[in-house]
């Protein structure tokens, strides 16, 4: 898909497969917000507006010079409907690729998506999405919007001034002291994140569960929305729920859901993940 220029930002000329609502209400990203016609939010540093009118996505307060930025953002070089054709041979996925159509995977920054996930375990969405902003309110950078305050989720130099009672105002819980040592360890011992990339899902799955606070729901997830580890199978309560409904036993284990769904899928797990998920908790599986 092209991105073109206009006089408040980018849009995307006859956009497919590309819904805001169904791309920012499915799970993967929390600093994305309803606002008027679209959403509105911060990604790596930038502010912007993102809604769909007559077929064309605007993006507005995107700039000419990041124009790569958000194609990888976006996923626009990515053919969804040769996915969801792959997908929709499945009966229960049919039905959940109908339902969100519009899906697309962002690529978002490795430690942001890391300390978010943190956070979101055994968390609620609004809970999950105030502490994040809180965070970025506290040791990130301002950035002025449409003449609204908005912040940066901070870097891990921002972030490794923080204590653990700091990070407990935020609204963390019991996931502070988790942050807390995540930080530290990345930045005392040098890990990159980016290296971990590079790795194949299993051998990056592993390193990411070295981490205290990270469980392999929260490791896949990491895999998922920000390495581009698209057999990974986040398995949720929602995913569970609909996994147990359609696919496997009541009793099975999360382990078995998760390896079901790898094998099941194949390179595709990660965008079938996200299908069922957005079906299962839309419609209360």
């Amino acid at each position: 898909m092209e991105l073109r220029e206009y006089d408040k930002g980018l849009f995307i000329k006859n956009a497919m497969d590309f819904e805001p609502e169904h791309i920012f209400e499915c799970g993967q990203c929390f600093r994305w917000n309803k606002y008027e016609n679209g959403y509105i939010g911060v990604v790596s540093g930038r502010v912007a507006f993102v809604y769909k009118k007559d077929g064309d996505v605007y993006i507005e307060g995107g700039k000419k010079e990041d124009e790569d930025f958000w194609r990888k953002y976006f996923d626009l070089d990515r053919d969804y409907g040769k996915i969801k054709e792959r997908l929709r041979e499945d009966e229960v996925l049919k039905e959940a690729v109908e339902h969100g159509y519009g899906i697309r995977l962002l690529k978002q920054e490795p430690f942001e998506t890391l300390i978010s996930f943190i956070i979101s375990a055994n968390n609620r969405i609004p809970m999950i999405k105030k502490a994040v902003d809180n965070i970025s309110k506290r040791f990130g950078k301002k950035i002025i919007f449409k003449d609204m305050e908005f912040y940066s989720f901070p870097s891990i130099e921002e972030l490794k001034e923080a204590s653990i009672d700091e990070l407990e105002e935020c609204g963390t819980g019991f996931r502070a002291v988790y942050i807390y040592e995540a930080v530290k360890r990345i930045y005392e011992e040098n890990i990159s994140l980016d290296e971990i990339m590079t790795l194949d899902t299993d051998a990056a799955q592993e390193k990411l569960l070295q981490f205290k606070g990270v469980g392999p729901k929260v490791a896949d997830c990491v895999l998922l929305f920000s390495m581009q580890k698209y057999d990974a199978f986040p398995v949720d309560v929602w995913v569970k729920r609909i996994m147990q409904r359609f696919y496997l036993a009541p009793d099975v284990s999360l382990k078995r859901i998760r390896d079901f769904g790898r094998q099941k899928f194949g390179d595709l797990a990660g965008f079938a993940q996200q299908y069922l998920f957005y079906y299962a908790r839309e419609k209360r599986v």
